[in-house]
C-alpha cells in the first residue's frame, strides 16, 4: 500500500504531500512517516539502537525478500547486490524486502530472517548462490576456489536465526 499522503501550508498554499515508509537518513529530515504495508513502523525510521540492527542501501541487482546480501564499493558508495559461495560475495546481511535494481533495500545485520521456506528447525544453514542458504556445508576436497559460511540456525520452517559468521575461502 502506497503512503497516504497528508496537507500542509507552503508559502502561503495548501500542498499535498506523501509520507515516507523508510527513511534513508538525513536526506528525511522533518518528513512525516506512515505505517508501511503490515500497518507497523519501518525500522529504518526508528532510532539508532532500537530496532533491527540495519542500514538502507542502494541494490545493484533485483533482490527477493528472505535473500543473503553482499556490500560492496562502488567508486566510493556502498551497494548492495546477492550474496554467492561461487564467486567470494560473502554475506553481510539479508533482506526482509523485495528491492530493484536501483532501489533502496532494508538490510539486516542479524535476527530473525522468516522469509524462507522448507526448513528443519535446529538445521545449520550456510551460504549458497544467488543469495540462497544450504543446508550441508561444502567439501573443501570438492569445492576448491568457493567460500563457505555459516549464517545461522533454521528455528522453524520459514526462519532462520541469523549469526553470520566469517567465511573460510576453500583451497
Amino acid at each position: 500500500m502506497a503512503a497516504k499522503t497528508f496537507t500542509r501550508l507552503e508559502n502561503g498554499k495548501l500542498k499535498s504531500q506523501k509520507a515516507i515508509i523508510s527513511s534513508t537518513g538525513a536526506a528525511n529530515d522533518g518528513d512525516l512517516i506512515a505505517l508501511d504495508s503490515t500497518g507497523r513502523i519501518d525500522p529504518s525510521v526508528l532510532p539508532v539502537g532500537v530496532g533491527p540492527d540495519i542500514k538502507v542501501i542502494e541494490a545493484t541487482e533485483a533482490l527477493n525478500a528472505g535473500d543473503y546480501v553482499n556490500i560492496f564499493n562502488d567508486g566510493g558508495t556502498e551497494k548492495v547486490r546477492l550474496a554467492d559461495n561461487s564467486n567470494s560475495r560473502d554475506a553481510h546481511g539479508f533482506v526482509k524486502d523485495a528491492a530493484s535494481i536501483a532501489a533502496n533495500a532494508s538490510v539486516y545485520f542479524e535476527g530473525p530472517n522468516d522469509d524462507l521456506s522448507g526448513l528443519t528447525p535446529g538445521q545449520r544453514v550456510y551460504l549458497g548462490t544467488a543469495g540462497q542458504i544450504i543446508s550441508v556445508p561444502l567439501d573443501p576436497n570438492t569445492e576448491g576456489g568457493k567460500i563457505h559460511q555459516f549464517l545461522g540456525i533454521a528455528i522453524d520452517a520459514t526462519t532462520v536465526n541469523t549469526d553470520i559468521d566469517d567465511c573460510i575461502l576453500l583451497a
